[in-house]
């Protein structure tokens, strides 16, 4: 259990610790005006005897002030120890997920610890992605907190050909975060705040009602009939993970070190550029990169001033040293709008000096399809368009639209045709054939 009677002075610690200069830097988009007023105060002075009390509250990594901040009242029952038990029959899987959210978790905790918020809440994406920015299910649902197109857009995370914010670690988390806030307020017990955020509002909204009717109680637990499998498992399996992050050497999970400092601030990016050219600026592999940085869907990363990216703070230090000696182009790529009909990726590639492999891989073009007119695609810059960056306009409303070759399908059909009446013996191969792609 953890001590719910801090001091309020470790509390206002905690949240001064949080808005490190570091702090500062990767939050300023959201907060600006707050954010400005702190780093001034701080500037201003900062007593030496201040900052000996705020050493007593640090905690010494991240995991400790996840379990600090616990504040979800426990739930126990055989779902809880089912999941618990399934942690400690396979120690490496919660081992291996919390390393992968070990550049996140500084900021996730931060953020809660901001709002007032319940400090196990970092631990949902690892029921909800395993901490994969990545991830995609079924539903399309994206990111570490798997936001659906809809609700997405519904906590303005943008969504377009070249970004998609439900992927972005800073931007999805506020959303997030945000919207766990709103359901709380709505139902006011954490419990079906989580499942409403698995289940939809709507469908908790209703399941309350029906035991209201019935005189039933409506927590989680009076509900968890109504409620489908997965979301009835779902705040036990956050309490699963809860239970072992508490005490990971009883279950022979061994956590990744996680210094209680930030692990990524943001850069600004004045111009358009290649994410190769940034992840070599920053003197990082291009898979560190996407990893800080899932949101950008194409080979460059554009946008205006408020798009910014993320980078250890090392990282970006040498990004800022090296982008000052850099003599090169940073962007090597452009859009083109599609106008006429049938235009073969063969032609577009020749037009811009490539190879269709590169048109069909940046555009995510499948392979026999034609681009429909109005489509719009990234090519490789020529010399007249090497200083210039793609328009706003241009990324609020590209489209890409896809359609099959038909003349690569008429003419295999016609082949086959021909082959089909040589004789017998090749009119029954070629309809075995016929078959078995029907079947694929």
């Amino acid at each position: 259990m953890h001590n719910t009677k801090r001091p309020t002075f470790a509390l206002a610690a905690l949240a001064f610790l949080a808005a490190s200069p570091l702090s500062f830097a990767m939050d300023a988009a959201s907060l600006p005006t707050v954010q400005s007023a702190a780093v001034g105060s701080r500037t201003a002075a900062a007593p030496s005897q201040v900052q000996t009390k705020l050493d007593e509250y640090r905690e010494t990594d991240v995991w400790g002030r996840i379990r600090s901040g616990y504040a979800i009242p426990d739930l126990n029952n055989a779902l809880v120890t089912r999941h618990t038990q399934a942690y400690a029959n396979h120690p490496a899987t919660l081992s291996r997920i919390s390393g992968r959210a070990s550049p996140y978790l500084y900021h996730v905790v931060s953020e809660l610890e901001k709002r007032g918020m319940p400090t196990e809440l970092a631990l949902l994406p690892v029921i909800e992605s395993a901490f994969n920015p990545q991830a995609m299910s079924s539903a399309n649902a994206a990111g570490l907190w798997q936001f659906v197109p809809g609700t997405g857009k519904d906590f303005d995370l943008k969504q377009n050909m070249f970004k998609d914010e439900r992927r972005g670690v800073v931007a999805s988390t506020d959303a997030a975060l945000s919207y766990l806030q709103r359901l709380y307020t709505m139902f006011g017990d954490w419990p079906l705040a989580l499942a409403a955020y698995n289940w939809g509002e709507g469908n908790v909204q209703r399941a309350i009602k029906k035991n209201q009717a019935a005189g039933k109680p409506t927590d989680f637990e009076s509900l968890a009939d109504l409620m489908p499998a997965e979301t009835r498992n779902y705040v036990p399996k956050l309490q699963a993970v809860k239970n072992v992050i508490a005490n990971p050497g009883n279950y022979g999970v061994v956590l990744p070190a996680i210094d209680n400092q930030p692990y990524f601030t943001t850069v600004d990016k004045t111009s358009d550029i290649d994410l190769a050219v940034a992840a070599q600026l920053a003197e990082m592999s291009l898979d560190e990169f996407k990893a800080l940085n899932p949101q950008f869907k194409k080979p460059v990363i554009i946008g205006g001033a408020q798009t910014q990216i993320l980078l250890p703070k090392e990282n970006a230090e040498k990004f800022h040293l090296n982008l000052a000696q850099w003599g090169q182009a940073l962007s090597t790529w452009t859009t083109h709008k599609i106008t006429g009909a049938r235009v073969s990726i063969a032609s577009l590639a020749s037009k811009f000096g490539t190879t269709p492999e590169v048109i069909r891989q940046a555009n995510n073009i499948p392979a026999q399809s034609l681009l429909k007119v109005g489509s719009t695609i990234l090519v490789p810059k020529i010399s007249t368009s090497s200083h210039s960056d793609i328009a706003e306009n241009i990324i609020d409303n590209a489209v890409v639209a896809f359609e099959a070759d038909r003349g690569i399908v008429k003419r295999a059909t016609s082949r086959f045709k021909t082959k089909a009446g040589v004789s017998k013996d090749s009119k029954r191969i070629s309809r075995n054939t016929s078959s078995k792609r029907k079947q694929r």
